[in-house]
């Protein structure tokens, strides 16, 4: 009488599944299945003070610029940008202070991140089209390059070209 499976193929059969249970755990917690947490700094020579503001990005789960206090702390910034994400990793914390001709070049509105209330201070954009832009965003994932801006419905070629020197896609 023939047994239905032999050992040989009930331990390959075990040995698979550990392998594949192993590989699962490895990109679990894998640093490169991680994000990092970036942090822009003021100028250098902005005062700390009710006014002065951080802009956070990466692994928080409401990116943007958050108003920090003379005895404020990294962990203050990320709490108020409502906390880490599940794929934080806090050893990868990247801070960033822009250099003095930085500070004094125009600013342009990244799309990639701004909010609606931001684009809808850009000319010919509104709320609608404010909302439009994220919606894309969100549906493709980030821009990159600001003539995607065409693709957006209700975005047009006029619109754009009064915008363009205003946006960036960083």
């Amino acid at each position: 009488m023939k047994r239905p499976h032999n050992d040989k193929t009930i331990i390959i059969f075990v040995l698979i599944i550990i392998i594949a249970g192993g590989v699962a755990t490895l990109f679990q917690l894998h640093p490169w299945a991680k994000e990092p947490i970036e942090i822009i700094l003021p100028e250098e020579n902005t005062p700390i003070s009710d006014a002065a503001a951080i802009y956070i990005d990466g692994s928080v789960l409401r990116p943007g610029w958050y108003p920090i206090y003379e005895y404020s702390t990294i962990n203050d910034v990320i709490l108020s940008a409502g906390g880490l994400t599940e794929v934080a990793d806090i050893s990868e914390i990247k801070l960033y202070i822009p250099t003095e001709a930085e500070t004094n070049a125009s600013q342009k509105i990244s799309i990639n991140r701004a909010e609606a209330w931001l684009l809808d201070a850009l000319p010919g954009i509104g709320p609608t089209s404010a909302q439009k832009i994220i919606d894309y965003r969100e549906a493709n994932g980030p821009y990159v390059t600001i003539y995607e801006l065409l693709l957006v419905p209700g975005i047009g070629q006029a619109t754009f070209d009064n915008i363009k020197e205003l946006i960036t896609v960083e």
